[in-house]
């Protein structure tokens, strides 16, 4: 059997292209023959809420209610652009909402899934605001405002996070090998699969002595980016917008 895991899409009406190519790999023979299905958050540019009223969220939850009604589990964990969406998006797009941190059975191997923002420990200001605005009472400020207030807000905090990302050292917005190490020990697990840092590799390494793995998907900004995971086999790769 197989399992798939994508990542980090970032989907937006500016980029149309990234958006069909979504839609047709999730129509495609390959998604629809998986045992499992695996999105592991930043699905959009920016979740404003599940009352969202746009085109985009309808063709979101078209795609992965499709690949569900054909017989494959479709899961989702937030990400740090989503994590707004709630069970009232989950219902309507067919998806299994995952929290962080959860460990899944694939192909025979525990694994730990995570988006992987909650690993780069050496960007303290980002984990600050992260543990601000994933409390429910700012969750609850945010959605209480009107649609439209809630897309210029989210606006600006692209522009704010384009704007920040272009003036931090690199190394610090990428995981802690001593975070990834504590919640792998933590799980149980010797491998895990994340995104987020939109470095895509496959990271060998020894967990107190013993073989380990941790697995990096890609993003789609340009184009798509698949983890298949097929028996004892591991392949990413990129998916081409044609």
């Amino acid at each position: 059997m197989t399992t798939l895991f994508i990542a980090d899409l970032h989907l937006d009406d500016a980029r149309p292209d990234i958006t069909a190519l979504f839609e047709r790999f999730l129509a495609s023979d390959e998604a629809r023959s998986a045992s499992a299905f695996y999105i592991l958050g930043d699905l959009v540019e920016a979740w404003i809420g599940d009352d969202d009223d746009a085109e985009l969220p309808r063709r979101i939850a078209q795609a992965t209610r499709g690949l569900r009604e054909a017989g494959v589990p479709v899961y989702f964990m937030v990400g740090n652009r989503d994590f707004l969406l709630g069970n009232d998006f989950a219902d309507r797009a067919g998806m299994t909402l995952l929290d962080d941190g959860t460990v899944h059975t694939i192909e025979g191997v525990p694994t730990l899934l995570m988006h992987g923002d909650v690993l780069c420990t050496d960007d303290a200001e980002y984990q600050a605001v992260r543990a601000q605005v994933r409390t429910d009472a700012w969750k609850q400020q945010i959605l209480s405002m009107p649609l439209e207030a809630r897309r210029a807000f989210a606006a600006k905090a692209r522009s704010d996070s384009k704007s920040r990302t272009g003036r931090i050292d690199e190394t610090i917005m990428d995981v802690n090998q001593g975070a990834v190490e504590a919640a792998m020990r933590g799980a149980g697990v010797t491998r895990l699969v994340h995104g987020h840092t939109h470095r895509p590799a496959v990271h060998d390494f020894a967990l107190d002595g013993a073989p380990a793995q941790r697995i990096v998907l890609g993003d789609w900004y340009d184009h798509g980016s698949v983890l298949r995971i097929d028996g004892e086999s591991t392949g990413l790769r990129g998916l081409t917008l044609s």
